[in-house]
């Protein structure tokens, strides 16, 4: 583990395997750190460099004196301050969650696409994406989806969530995880976790209102090659949200996988296989030749 610096935080990364081969970046979830990817990691370290790091107020990297800066400008930011560490022209970047989130936001922003070779996203749809949705997709489909995304309401209230976060919040993650299948084990949760959900709070609170609201962004992601990892029994998204993210990628891989919202922790052969084989495809596209 290594620190960059970011403005005012600073941020825990990892890196393993040969930093000559192409470079994998992980990034993270809500609550989560780097280390839910640990099974997918070592699975991918033989054959690329794999960065992961913690985003800003979770595990080992600090948080922002101003709450406000949980905001995509600084995520971002954080995101080029990583890149710039690493030293690689392009990575193939692979996000959940939260962290794919910040993958469709790099992807649709001058000055840091240019910097992503590819894009695989699991378990998180871009908000630029989620607005379009909203405002133009069949009602049921959409009043389908609000009903999976209920507790984004709760954690924009004031105080209720971080009193959760301090009592019953990681009994419930623990409890999803279980059903879902996921055994805890050291590193995920991590022991930070109530600290973690507490200052991830400031994710929703600086970004949903405002992306959502904002009728004049674009959810075109231009030409950066996309993977779309969906696992079918995600509670947290309906098959309709990504169905609808043809119209927004050009060339868009879709994969199928039948997993919950931590596909990562309980299928990461297939997970790490689908990255794999869609780095290696972009790879062997740029240089004429099969990478793998």
């Amino acid at each position: 583990m290594r620190w960059v610096e970011s403005g005012d935080v600073r941020l825990a990364l990892v890196e393993e395997g040969d930093p000559d081969r192409p470079t994998i970046v992980l990034l993270h979830g809500y609550p989560d750190t780097h280390r839910v990817w640990d099974e997918v990691a070592a699975l991918l370290r033989d054959r690329f460099h794999v960065v992961r790091y913690d985003v800003r107020g979770a595990g080992g990297s600090s948080a922002p004196r101003d709450r406000r800066a949980y905001d995509f400008d600084h995520l971002i930011a954080d995101l080029g301050a990583v890149l710039d560490a690493v030293g690689k022209p392009r990575v193939h970047l692979v996000g959940h969650d939260w962290g794919s989130l910040q993958g469709w936001e790099a992807v649709a922003r001058e000055g840091i696409r240019d910097r992503v070779a590819s894009f695989t996203s699991l378990g998180g749809p871009g908000l630029r994406q989620m607005r379009h949705f909203a405002r133009h997709g069949r009602r049921r489909d959409v009043a389908a989806q609000r009903m999976r995304s209920w507790y984004i309401g709760a954690f924009l209230l004031p105080a209720l969530p971080e009193l959760a976060w301090g009592s019953i919040m990681p009994r419930i993650v623990t409890r999803t995880l279980l059903g879902e299948g996921v055994t805890p084990r050291p590193g995920h949760p991590a022991p930070t976790l109530a600290e973690d959900g507490r200052n991830g709070l400031w994710l929703y609170r600086r970004n949903m209102a405002a992306t959502l609201g904002d009728p004049g962004l674009d959810p075109s992601v231009s030409d950066v090659p996309v993977q779309l990892i969906e696992a079918t029994r995600d509670r947290f998204v309906t098959p309709a949200l990504p169905a609808s993210f043809d119209r927004w990628v050009s060339g868009l891989w879709r994969r199928r996988l039948a997993a919950g919202h931590w596909a990562h922790r309980s299928r990461p052969e297939a997970v790490a296989g689908m990255i794999a084989e869609f780095a290696g495809h972009v790879e062997g596209a740029k240089a004429g030749t099969a990478l793998l």
